[in-house]
Protein backbone atom coordinates (compact mmCIF):
# COMPACT_ATOMS: atom_id res chain seq x y z
CA UNK A 1 0.00 0.00 0.00
CA UNK A 2 1.48 3.35 -1.15
CA UNK A 3 0.00 5.95 1.20
CA UNK A 4 -1.81 5.08 4.37
CA UNK A 5 -3.46 7.54 5.17
CA UNK A 6 -4.61 8.20 1.72
CA UNK A 7 -8.41 7.80 2.54
CA UNK A 8 -7.85 10.24 4.87
CA UNK A 9 -5.74 12.82 2.99
CA UNK A 10 -8.01 13.13 -0.24
CA UNK A 11 -11.63 13.82 -1.02
CA UNK A 12 -13.77 11.60 -3.42
CA UNK A 13 -13.78 13.14 -7.23
CA UNK A 14 -15.10 11.32 -9.36
CA UNK A 15 -15.94 11.39 -13.76
CA UNK A 16 -18.14 15.02 -14.16
CA UNK A 17 -21.23 14.29 -15.75
CA UNK A 18 -22.57 16.69 -18.60
CA UNK A 19 -25.40 18.82 -17.02
CA UNK A 20 -28.96 16.67 -18.11
CA UNK A 21 -30.39 19.54 -20.07
CA UNK A 22 -26.99 19.13 -22.12
CA UNK A 23 -26.68 15.81 -22.39
CA UNK A 24 -30.12 15.12 -24.22
CA UNK A 25 -29.50 16.76 -26.76
CA UNK A 26 -27.11 14.00 -28.02
CA UNK A 27 -26.42 10.16 -27.29
CA UNK A 28 -22.83 10.29 -27.11
CA UNK A 29 -21.32 9.17 -23.15
CA UNK A 30 -21.76 12.17 -21.08
CA UNK A 31 -18.96 11.99 -18.51
CA UNK A 32 -15.79 13.26 -18.73
CA UNK A 33 -12.88 11.55 -17.10
CA UNK A 34 -10.69 12.93 -14.53
CA UNK A 35 -6.54 13.71 -15.61
CA UNK A 36 -4.05 11.14 -15.09
CA UNK A 37 -2.46 12.61 -12.48
CA UNK A 38 -6.12 13.47 -10.56
CA UNK A 39 -6.74 9.53 -10.99
CA UNK A 40 -3.94 8.43 -9.10
CA UNK A 41 -4.51 10.58 -6.26
CA UNK A 42 -8.09 8.34 -6.48
CA UNK A 43 -5.57 5.14 -6.22
CA UNK A 44 -3.87 6.75 -3.26
CA UNK A 45 -7.39 6.46 -1.07
CA UNK A 46 -7.76 2.56 -1.14
CA UNK A 47 -7.22 1.48 2.09
CA UNK A 48 -5.46 -1.91 0.89
CA UNK A 49 -7.56 -3.15 4.22
CA UNK A 50 -7.63 -6.54 5.47
CA UNK A 51 -10.81 -7.83 4.37
CA UNK A 52 -11.59 -6.58 0.90
CA UNK A 53 -15.04 -6.66 0.53
CA UNK A 54 -14.61 -4.55 -2.58
CA UNK A 55 -13.38 -8.17 -4.19
CA UNK A 56 -15.56 -10.33 -2.07
CA UNK A 57 -18.50 -11.04 -4.29
CA UNK A 58 -20.48 -12.88 -1.48
CA UNK A 59 -24.05 -13.03 -1.94
CA UNK A 60 -25.34 -11.16 1.60
CA UNK A 61 -28.83 -11.01 2.62
CA UNK A 62 -30.06 -12.54 -1.38
CA UNK A 63 -27.78 -9.58 -3.05
CA UNK A 64 -24.18 -9.58 -4.38
CA UNK A 65 -21.60 -7.78 -1.60
CA UNK A 66 -18.46 -6.92 -3.93
CA UNK A 67 -17.56 -7.73 -7.22
CA UNK A 68 -18.79 -11.20 -8.54
CA UNK A 69 -15.83 -11.06 -10.87
CA UNK A 70 -13.47 -10.92 -8.07
CA UNK A 71 -11.11 -8.43 -9.90
CA UNK A 72 -7.81 -7.63 -7.77
CA UNK A 73 -9.46 -3.95 -6.81
CA UNK A 74 -6.51 -2.83 -3.94
CA UNK A 75 -4.00 -3.73 -5.96
CA UNK A 76 -4.57 -2.12 -9.25
CA UNK A 77 -5.89 1.41 -7.28
CA UNK A 78 -2.28 0.89 -5.38
CA UNK A 79 -0.14 0.44 -8.72
CA UNK A 80 -2.02 3.63 -10.27
CA UNK A 81 -1.11 5.32 -6.93
CA UNK A 82 2.36 4.81 -7.58
CA UNK A 83 2.29 5.31 -11.36
CA UNK A 84 2.62 1.52 -12.65
CA UNK A 85 -0.70 1.99 -15.34
CA UNK A 86 0.97 -1.01 -17.83
CA UNK A 87 1.21 -3.43 -14.64
CA UNK A 88 -1.89 -2.21 -13.46
CA UNK A 89 -3.60 -3.12 -16.66
CA UNK A 90 -2.66 -6.81 -16.38
CA UNK A 91 -3.78 -7.08 -12.56
CA UNK A 92 -7.38 -6.14 -13.61
CA UNK A 93 -7.16 -8.18 -17.02
CA UNK A 94 -6.35 -10.77 -14.66
CA UNK A 95 -9.80 -11.46 -13.90
CA UNK A 96 -11.68 -9.35 -16.47
CA UNK A 97 -12.23 -10.14 -19.77
CA UNK A 98 -13.80 -7.20 -20.39
CA UNK A 99 -13.19 -3.69 -18.46
CA UNK A 100 -13.90 -1.43 -21.18
CA UNK A 101 -17.61 -2.78 -21.14
CA UNK A 102 -18.08 -3.09 -17.04
CA UNK A 103 -16.38 0.51 -16.34
CA UNK A 104 -18.94 1.86 -18.17
CA UNK A 105 -22.46 0.02 -17.37
CA UNK A 106 -21.86 -2.12 -13.97
CA UNK A 107 -23.65 -0.18 -11.19
CA UNK A 108 -20.26 -0.13 -9.12
CA UNK A 109 -20.81 -3.27 -6.81
CA UNK A 110 -17.15 -2.39 -5.32
CA UNK A 111 -17.88 0.69 -4.35
CA UNK A 112 -20.90 0.07 -2.61
CA UNK A 113 -18.53 -2.98 -0.36
CA UNK A 114 -15.67 -0.67 -0.15
CA UNK A 115 -14.82 -0.12 3.54
CA UNK A 116 -14.07 3.60 3.16
CA UNK A 117 -18.12 3.76 2.45
CA UNK A 118 -18.56 2.46 5.99
CA UNK A 119 -17.64 5.81 7.54
CA UNK A 120 -17.42 8.21 4.27
CA UNK A 121 -17.38 8.17 1.01
CA UNK A 122 -16.34 4.87 -1.53
CA UNK A 123 -13.24 4.69 -3.66
CA UNK A 124 -14.06 5.49 -7.17
CA UNK A 125 -12.81 2.26 -8.41
CA UNK A 126 -15.57 2.29 -11.10
CA UNK A 127 -13.86 5.24 -12.74
CA UNK A 128 -9.81 4.38 -12.13
CA UNK A 129 -11.63 0.97 -14.02
CA UNK A 130 -11.99 3.01 -17.13
CA UNK A 131 -9.02 5.16 -16.83
CA UNK A 132 -7.00 1.73 -16.43
CA UNK A 133 -8.34 0.76 -19.46
CA UNK A 134 -8.54 3.27 -21.73
CA UNK A 135 -5.12 3.97 -21.28
CA UNK A 136 -4.17 0.91 -21.66
CA UNK A 137 -5.61 0.78 -25.31
CA UNK A 138 -3.79 4.70 -25.64
CA UNK A 139 -0.58 3.11 -25.15
CA UNK A 140 -0.67 -0.16 -26.87
CA UNK A 141 -1.03 -2.89 -24.44
CA UNK A 142 -4.27 -3.65 -25.05
CA UNK A 143 -3.69 -5.24 -28.21
CA UNK A 144 -3.97 -8.17 -29.86
CA UNK A 145 -2.39 -11.74 -28.27
CA UNK A 146 -2.81 -14.44 -31.05
CA UNK A 147 -2.73 -17.60 -29.88
CA UNK A 148 0.17 -19.52 -31.00
CA UNK A 149 -1.02 -23.06 -30.24
CA UNK A 150 -3.97 -24.98 -30.81
CA UNK A 151 -5.62 -28.21 -29.13
CA UNK A 152 -7.37 -29.05 -32.57
CA UNK A 153 -10.57 -29.01 -30.43
CA UNK A 154 -13.48 -27.06 -32.06
CA UNK A 155 -16.39 -25.18 -29.56
CA UNK A 156 -19.14 -23.13 -30.67
CA UNK A 157 -21.25 -20.38 -28.42
CA UNK A 158 -24.21 -19.60 -29.55
CA UNK A 159 -24.93 -15.84 -28.69
CA UNK A 160 -22.58 -13.00 -28.79
CA UNK A 161 -23.62 -11.45 -25.23
CA UNK A 162 -20.73 -10.79 -22.02
CA UNK A 163 -21.45 -14.42 -21.16
CA UNK A 164 -20.85 -15.71 -24.91
CA UNK A 165 -17.82 -13.37 -25.24
CA UNK A 166 -16.07 -13.99 -22.13
CA UNK A 167 -16.57 -17.79 -22.53
CA UNK A 168 -15.26 -17.42 -26.44
CA UNK A 169 -12.17 -15.11 -24.96
CA UNK A 170 -11.20 -17.55 -22.27
CA UNK A 171 -11.64 -20.88 -24.51
CA UNK A 172 -9.55 -19.16 -27.06
CA UNK A 173 -6.79 -18.11 -25.18
CA UNK A 174 -6.19 -22.35 -24.01
CA UNK A 175 -6.22 -22.46 -27.59
CA UNK A 176 -9.68 -24.18 -28.83
CA UNK A 177 -10.94 -23.09 -32.15
CA UNK A 178 -13.90 -20.54 -30.91
CA UNK A 179 -17.27 -19.36 -33.48
CA UNK A 180 -18.93 -17.76 -32.00
CA UNK A 181 -22.85 -17.26 -33.49
CA UNK A 182 -25.40 -13.79 -33.52
CA UNK A 183 -28.51 -13.71 -34.76
CA UNK A 184 -29.18 -10.09 -35.25
CA UNK A 185 -26.57 -8.25 -37.72
CA UNK A 186 -23.92 -7.24 -35.26
CA UNK A 187 -22.18 -8.49 -32.52
CA UNK A 188 -22.60 -7.66 -28.87
CA UNK A 189 -26.12 -9.17 -28.04
CA UNK A 190 -26.92 -6.87 -24.44
CA UNK A 191 -24.36 -4.80 -24.99
CA UNK A 192 -25.00 -3.86 -28.17
CA UNK A 193 -29.15 -3.42 -28.41
CA UNK A 194 -30.11 -3.67 -25.06
CA UNK A 195 -27.78 -1.12 -23.24
CA UNK A 196 -28.41 2.59 -24.90
CA UNK A 197 -25.47 4.18 -26.53
CA UNK A 198 -25.18 6.95 -24.19
CA UNK A 199 -23.93 4.35 -21.54
CA UNK A 200 -21.72 2.16 -24.03
CA UNK A 201 -20.68 3.56 -27.25
CA UNK A 202 -20.97 0.72 -29.46
CA UNK A 203 -17.21 1.54 -30.89
CA UNK A 204 -16.11 0.19 -28.55
CA UNK A 205 -17.63 -3.24 -28.84
CA UNK A 206 -16.33 -2.85 -32.36
CA UNK A 207 -13.16 -1.86 -31.02
CA UNK A 208 -12.99 -5.43 -28.76
CA UNK A 209 -14.60 -7.58 -31.45
CA UNK A 210 -11.57 -6.49 -34.06
CA UNK A 211 -9.07 -7.82 -31.68
CA UNK A 212 -10.71 -10.62 -30.54
CA UNK A 213 -11.03 -11.50 -34.10
CA UNK A 214 -6.87 -10.95 -34.87
CA UNK A 215 -6.78 -13.37 -31.86
CA UNK A 216 -8.35 -16.15 -33.94
CA UNK A 217 -12.11 -16.29 -32.84
CA UNK A 218 -14.98 -16.37 -35.85
CA UNK A 219 -18.17 -14.99 -35.84
CA UNK A 220 -20.51 -15.46 -37.72
CA UNK A 221 -23.91 -13.08 -37.56
CA UNK A 222 -27.58 -13.52 -39.21
CA UNK A 223 -27.32 -16.98 -37.65
CA UNK A 224 -30.53 -17.42 -35.50
CA UNK A 225 -29.50 -21.58 -34.58
CA UNK A 226 -32.72 -23.52 -34.49
CA UNK A 227 -34.09 -21.62 -37.02
CA UNK A 228 -31.04 -20.78 -39.64
CA UNK A 229 -29.32 -24.09 -38.38
CA UNK A 230 -30.34 -27.23 -36.65
CA UNK A 231 -29.24 -27.52 -33.27
CA UNK A 232 -28.11 -31.67 -34.40
CA UNK A 233 -25.74 -29.68 -37.33
CA UNK A 234 -24.13 -27.67 -34.62
CA UNK A 235 -23.29 -30.52 -32.30
CA UNK A 236 -21.98 -32.71 -35.43
CA UNK A 237 -19.45 -29.88 -36.27
CA UNK A 238 -18.38 -28.42 -32.75
CA UNK A 239 -17.02 -30.71 -30.00
CA UNK A 240 -19.00 -28.42 -26.99
CA UNK A 241 -21.56 -26.33 -27.69
CA UNK A 242 -22.55 -23.44 -24.95
CA UNK A 243 -26.07 -21.71 -25.28
CA UNK A 244 -25.58 -18.54 -24.00
CA UNK A 245 -28.97 -16.45 -25.77
CA UNK A 246 -29.34 -14.52 -22.62
CA UNK A 247 -33.39 -14.05 -21.32
CA UNK A 248 -34.48 -12.28 -23.89
CA UNK A 249 -38.12 -13.53 -23.40
CA UNK A 250 -39.71 -10.28 -21.47
CA UNK A 251 -42.95 -10.54 -19.30
CA UNK A 252 -46.11 -8.91 -20.74
CA UNK A 253 -49.06 -7.51 -19.14
CA UNK A 254 -52.59 -8.64 -18.97
CA UNK A 255 -55.27 -5.81 -19.46
CA UNK A 256 -57.84 -4.51 -21.35
CA UNK A 257 -56.74 -2.87 -24.32
CA UNK A 258 -53.04 -4.31 -24.67
CA UNK A 259 -53.82 -4.90 -28.03
CA UNK A 260 -53.69 -1.02 -29.14
CA UNK A 261 -51.33 0.50 -31.20
CA UNK A 262 -48.77 2.08 -29.43
CA UNK A 263 -47.19 -0.15 -26.93
CA UNK A 264 -44.19 -1.98 -26.79
CA UNK A 265 -41.63 -4.10 -25.05
CA UNK A 266 -38.65 -1.67 -23.75
CA UNK A 267 -36.14 -4.12 -25.42
CA UNK A 268 -37.58 -3.29 -29.10
CA UNK A 269 -38.05 0.44 -28.16
CA UNK A 270 -34.16 0.66 -27.05
CA UNK A 271 -33.07 -1.36 -29.87
CA UNK A 272 -35.02 0.47 -32.27
CA UNK A 273 -33.29 3.85 -31.46
CA UNK A 274 -29.46 2.00 -31.58
CA UNK A 275 -30.00 0.53 -34.96
CA UNK A 276 -31.39 4.04 -36.44
CA UNK A 277 -28.66 5.83 -34.78
CA UNK A 278 -26.15 3.76 -36.24
CA UNK A 279 -27.39 2.92 -40.08
CA UNK A 280 -26.45 6.35 -40.96
CA UNK A 281 -23.31 6.98 -38.61
CA UNK A 282 -20.80 9.09 -40.20
CA UNK A 283 -16.71 8.55 -38.65
CA UNK A 284 -14.71 11.84 -37.74
CA UNK A 285 -10.78 12.07 -37.82
CA UNK A 286 -10.72 11.81 -34.33
CA UNK A 287 -12.63 8.27 -34.12
CA UNK A 288 -15.56 9.77 -32.91
CA UNK A 289 -18.88 9.09 -34.67
CA UNK A 290 -21.67 11.68 -35.92
CA UNK A 291 -25.12 10.24 -34.68
CA UNK A 292 -28.40 10.97 -36.24
CA UNK A 293 -32.17 9.45 -35.89
CA UNK A 294 -33.84 9.71 -38.88
CA UNK A 295 -37.58 9.91 -38.66
CA UNK A 296 -39.71 6.91 -39.54
CA UNK A 297 -36.77 4.66 -39.31
CA UNK A 298 -37.55 3.90 -35.63
CA UNK A 299 -40.12 3.68 -32.51
CA UNK A 300 -40.55 7.41 -31.25
CA UNK A 301 -41.38 9.15 -28.48
CA UNK A 302 -41.27 12.77 -30.03
CA UNK A 303 -43.47 14.54 -29.11
CA UNK A 304 -45.73 11.77 -26.87
CA UNK A 305 -46.78 11.61 -23.54
CA UNK A 306 -44.81 8.21 -22.60
CA UNK A 307 -45.59 5.77 -19.76
CA UNK A 308 -42.70 3.34 -18.80
CA UNK A 309 -43.70 0.77 -16.38
CA UNK A 310 -41.43 -0.91 -14.44
CA UNK A 311 -38.74 0.95 -12.63
CA UNK A 312 -35.33 -1.05 -12.62
CA UNK A 313 -32.45 -0.27 -15.04
CA UNK A 314 -33.86 -0.45 -18.20
CA UNK A 315 -36.95 1.33 -17.63
CA UNK A 316 -34.82 4.26 -16.35
CA UNK A 317 -33.10 3.62 -20.18
CA UNK A 318 -36.28 3.89 -21.72
CA UNK A 319 -36.55 7.25 -19.58
CA UNK A 320 -33.40 8.72 -20.70
CA UNK A 321 -33.68 7.70 -24.68
CA UNK A 322 -37.50 9.04 -24.69
CA UNK A 323 -36.16 12.30 -23.33
CA UNK A 324 -33.34 12.37 -26.23
CA UNK A 325 -36.18 11.83 -28.51
CA UNK A 326 -38.18 15.22 -27.44
CA UNK A 327 -40.88 13.33 -25.41
CA UNK A 328 -43.92 15.83 -24.18
CA UNK A 329 -43.94 14.16 -20.90
CA UNK A 330 -42.72 10.87 -18.93
CA UNK A 331 -44.56 8.91 -16.68
CA UNK A 332 -42.39 5.92 -15.23
CA UNK A 333 -44.39 3.53 -12.99
CA UNK A 334 -43.33 1.31 -10.30
CA UNK A 335 -45.63 -1.35 -8.03
CA UNK A 336 -43.10 -0.96 -5.19
CA UNK A 337 -42.96 1.13 -2.47
CA UNK A 338 -40.27 4.08 -2.78
CA UNK A 339 -37.49 2.75 -1.41
CA UNK A 340 -35.37 4.71 1.64
CA UNK A 341 -33.52 7.38 0.68
CA UNK A 342 -30.40 6.09 3.11
CA UNK A 343 -29.84 2.92 4.15
CA UNK A 344 -31.80 1.29 7.59
CA UNK A 345 -30.54 -0.73 10.45
CA UNK A 346 -32.24 -3.68 8.38
CA UNK A 347 -29.34 -3.14 5.82
CA UNK A 348 -26.06 -2.69 6.96
CA UNK A 349 -22.33 -1.92 5.12
CA UNK A 350 -21.63 -4.31 3.19
CA UNK A 351 -24.99 -5.18 2.65
CA UNK A 352 -25.93 -3.62 -1.37
CA UNK A 353 -27.70 -0.41 -0.14
CA UNK A 354 -31.19 -0.96 -1.04
CA UNK A 355 -32.08 2.41 -1.28
CA UNK A 356 -33.67 5.11 -3.59
CA UNK A 357 -31.54 5.46 -6.66
CA UNK A 358 -32.35 8.22 -9.12
CA UNK A 359 -30.57 7.54 -12.47
CA UNK A 360 -29.32 9.65 -15.32
CA UNK A 361 -33.20 8.94 -16.86
CA UNK A 362 -34.66 10.08 -14.41
CA UNK A 363 -32.10 13.32 -13.64
CA UNK A 364 -32.98 14.44 -17.14
CA UNK A 365 -36.84 14.01 -16.74
CA UNK A 366 -36.70 16.13 -13.27
CA UNK A 367 -34.38 18.85 -15.18
CA UNK A 368 -36.47 19.31 -18.08
CA UNK A 369 -40.00 18.62 -16.81
CA UNK A 370 -39.30 20.29 -13.11
CA UNK A 371 -40.76 16.69 -11.46
CA UNK A 372 -40.18 12.88 -10.93
CA UNK A 373 -41.24 10.90 -13.07
CA UNK A 374 -41.71 7.78 -10.78
CA UNK A 375 -44.92 7.12 -9.33
CA UNK A 376 -44.57 4.25 -6.59
CA UNK A 377 -47.27 1.54 -5.63
CA UNK A 378 -49.05 1.87 -8.83
CA UNK A 379 -50.00 -0.46 -12.11
CA UNK A 380 -52.23 -0.51 -15.15
CA UNK A 381 -55.83 -1.14 -14.66
CA UNK A 382 -57.02 -0.56 -18.66
CA UNK A 383 -55.59 0.84 -21.63
CA UNK A 384 -57.84 3.10 -23.85
CA UNK A 385 -57.61 3.25 -27.36
CA UNK A 386 -59.35 5.95 -30.12
CA UNK A 387 -61.72 4.68 -33.24
CA UNK A 388 -58.66 4.33 -34.92
CA UNK A 389 -57.53 1.86 -32.47
CA UNK A 390 -54.48 4.19 -31.46
CA UNK A 391 -53.59 3.93 -27.73
CA UNK A 392 -54.68 7.51 -26.21
CA UNK A 393 -55.58 6.89 -22.37
CA UNK A 394 -54.22 4.69 -19.47
CA UNK A 395 -56.44 4.20 -16.25
CA UNK A 396 -54.20 3.71 -13.15
CA UNK A 397 -54.61 2.28 -9.83
CA UNK A 398 -52.42 2.69 -6.53
CA UNK A 399 -51.28 -0.29 -4.56
CA UNK A 400 -50.95 -2.15 -1.26
CA UNK A 401 -49.04 -4.57 0.56
CA UNK A 402 -51.90 -7.41 1.68
CA UNK A 403 -51.24 -10.49 3.54
CA UNK A 404 -51.85 -13.41 1.44
CA UNK A 405 -54.02 -15.80 3.70
CA UNK A 406 -53.00 -19.06 2.56
CA UNK A 407 -49.51 -18.34 1.47
CA UNK A 408 -48.46 -15.80 4.03
CA UNK A 409 -46.96 -13.67 2.25
CA UNK A 410 -46.89 -10.14 1.23
CA UNK A 411 -48.49 -9.49 -2.03
CA UNK A 412 -49.21 -6.03 -4.14
CA UNK A 413 -53.28 -5.57 -3.95
CA UNK A 414 -55.31 -2.79 -5.57
CA UNK A 415 -57.11 0.01 -4.05
CA UNK A 416 -60.65 0.12 -4.34
CA UNK A 417 -61.87 3.64 -5.68
CA UNK A 418 -58.17 4.70 -6.45
CA UNK A 419 -58.25 4.52 -9.95
CA UNK A 420 -57.50 7.78 -11.91
CA UNK A 421 -56.80 8.74 -15.66
CA UNK A 422 -53.49 10.13 -17.85
CA UNK A 423 -53.35 10.88 -21.10
CA UNK A 424 -50.60 8.55 -23.11
CA UNK A 425 -49.31 8.30 -26.59
CA UNK A 426 -46.50 5.53 -25.88
CA UNK A 427 -46.20 2.98 -23.26
CA UNK A 428 -42.72 0.90 -22.83
CA UNK A 429 -43.29 -2.41 -21.23
CA UNK A 430 -39.70 -2.64 -19.16
CA UNK A 431 -40.87 -5.67 -16.37
CA UNK A 432 -38.76 -7.98 -16.84
CA UNK A 433 -37.87 -10.83 -18.70
CA UNK A 434 -39.35 -14.30 -17.98
CA UNK A 435 -36.19 -16.69 -19.19
CA UNK A 436 -34.82 -17.74 -22.52
CA UNK A 437 -36.83 -17.85 -25.70
CA UNK A 438 -37.99 -21.64 -25.79
CA UNK A 439 -37.50 -22.10 -29.37
CA UNK A 440 -33.60 -22.54 -28.63
CA UNK A 441 -34.07 -24.84 -25.96
CA UNK A 442 -36.65 -27.29 -27.61
CA UNK A 443 -33.99 -27.48 -30.63
CA UNK A 444 -31.62 -28.78 -28.33
CA UNK A 445 -33.48 -30.58 -26.06
CA UNK A 446 -32.20 -28.77 -22.54
CA UNK A 447 -34.21 -28.88 -20.02
CA UNK A 448 -35.52 -25.91 -18.27
CA UNK A 449 -36.21 -24.62 -14.20
CA UNK A 450 -39.62 -23.31 -13.14
CA UNK A 451 -38.03 -19.92 -14.16
CA UNK A 452 -37.43 -20.80 -17.23
CA UNK A 453 -33.84 -20.68 -17.11
CA UNK A 454 -31.70 -23.81 -18.73
CA UNK A 455 -31.62 -26.26 -16.29
CA UNK A 456 -27.56 -27.69 -14.38
CA UNK A 457 -26.75 -28.92 -11.28
CA UNK A 458 -25.95 -26.57 -8.83
CA UNK A 459 -22.58 -24.76 -9.42
CA UNK A 460 -22.01 -26.47 -12.91
CA UNK A 461 -22.88 -25.28 -16.35
CA UNK A 462 -23.34 -28.98 -18.51
CA UNK A 463 -27.10 -29.32 -19.44
CA UNK A 464 -28.97 -32.65 -19.44
CA UNK A 465 -27.47 -32.60 -23.17
CA UNK A 466 -24.29 -34.49 -24.21
CA UNK A 467 -21.44 -31.38 -24.77
CA UNK A 468 -24.06 -28.78 -24.18
CA UNK A 469 -23.52 -26.07 -21.64
CA UNK A 470 -24.97 -23.14 -20.83
CA UNK A 471 -23.77 -19.58 -18.80
CA UNK A 472 -25.33 -16.01 -18.93
CA UNK A 473 -28.48 -15.00 -18.48
CA UNK A 474 -29.97 -18.04 -20.13
CA UNK A 475 -28.67 -20.02 -16.79
CA UNK A 476 -29.11 -17.68 -14.28
CA UNK A 477 -31.78 -15.57 -15.44
CA UNK A 478 -31.69 -12.15 -15.69
CA UNK A 479 -28.74 -10.12 -14.28
CA UNK A 480 -26.08 -7.57 -14.48
CA UNK A 481 -23.22 -7.94 -16.65
CA UNK A 482 -20.24 -8.90 -14.26
CA UNK A 483 -22.31 -12.01 -13.28
CA UNK A 484 -22.82 -12.84 -16.97
CA UNK A 485 -18.84 -12.43 -17.43
CA UNK A 486 -18.18 -14.36 -14.58
CA UNK A 487 -20.75 -17.22 -15.94
CA UNK A 488 -18.53 -17.13 -19.04
CA UNK A 489 -15.28 -17.90 -17.73
CA UNK A 490 -16.38 -20.06 -15.17
CA UNK A 491 -18.10 -22.38 -18.14
CA UNK A 492 -14.96 -22.06 -20.09
CA UNK A 493 -13.24 -23.72 -17.23
CA UNK A 494 -15.71 -26.36 -17.33
CA UNK A 495 -15.69 -26.92 -20.93
CA UNK A 496 -11.99 -26.64 -21.17
CA UNK A 497 -11.71 -30.00 -18.15
CA UNK A 498 -13.91 -31.75 -20.52
CA UNK A 499 -11.83 -31.44 -23.40
CA UNK A 500 -8.54 -32.10 -22.61
CA UNK A 501 -9.41 -33.86 -18.34
CA UNK A 502 -8.06 -31.30 -17.18
CA UNK A 503 -7.83 -27.02 -16.77
CA UNK A 504 -5.56 -24.71 -16.49
CA UNK A 505 -7.86 -21.89 -16.92
CA UNK A 506 -7.31 -19.48 -13.72
CA UNK A 507 -10.57 -17.31 -12.73
CA UNK A 508 -9.86 -16.33 -10.09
Amino acid sequence: MGKATGFMDYDRHDAECESPKERIKHFREFHTPLSKEEQEIQGARCMACGVPFCQAGQMIAGMASGCPLHNLVPEWNDLIYHGNWEEAYYRLKKTNNFPEFTSRVCPGLCEAACTCGLNGEAVSSKANEYSIVENAYKKGYATAKPVKVRTGKKVAIVGSGPSGLAAADMLNRRGHSVTVFEREDKIGGLLRYGIPNMKLEKQFIDRKIAIMEEEGIRFVIGCNIGKDKKAATLLKEFDRVVLCCGASNPRDIKVPGREAEGIYFAVDFLKSTTKALWKNAKQNADGTYDLNLKDGTYISAKGKNVMVIGGGDTGNDCVGTSMRHGAKSVLQLEMMPKAPDERTEMNPWPEWPRVCKTDYGQQEAIAVFGADPRVYTTTVKEFIKDKKGKLCKAVLVKLESKKDEKTGRMRMEEIPGSEYTVAVDLVLIAAGFLGSQDYVTKAFGVEINERTNVKTEPGRYATNVKNVFTAGDMHRGQSLVVWAIREGREVAREIDESLMGYTNLNIQ
